[in-house]
């Protein structure tokens, strides 16, 4: 089994999530990246329960790949803290996953 994470990023806004989405397999460091809309997220910040509708990022890559993709969603995003959770693959089509380690091949960290 190919070693591969979902990770799951929030985005503000529609715009701000396709944009962060497009980088993302424009460079190489995903394979595909799902935009769920309009999920609506409840948490505390700074004190103060928030209740917020975002838009949710759910990209499909090579566990290597996490550091990476954490820095340039840091990059590219509003928010201040943004969510970057990776959750690892631990079943799959042998075939889909290897589409994933095909479409993530020679970005800037290398293979």
């Amino acid at each position: 089994m190919k070693d591969a994470v979902v990770i799951l990023v929030t985005c503000s806004t529609a715009e701000e999530a396709d944009r962060i989405a497009g980088r993302l397999v424009e460079e190489r460091l995903a394979a595909c990246v799902n935009i769920a809309g309009r999920v609506r997220s409840l948490f505390h910040w700074k004190g103060t329960l928030e209740r917020e509708t975002e838009f949710l990022l759910v990209i499909k890559t090579r566990r290597e790949r996490f550091d990476a993709i954490s820095a340039r969603v840091r990059e590219l995003h509003s928010y201040e803290t943004p969510e970057i959770i990776g959750v690892p693959i631990l079943l799959g089509c042998e075939d889909y996953l290897d589409w994933i380690f095909d479409s993530t091949a020679g970005t800037r960290e290398g293979d």
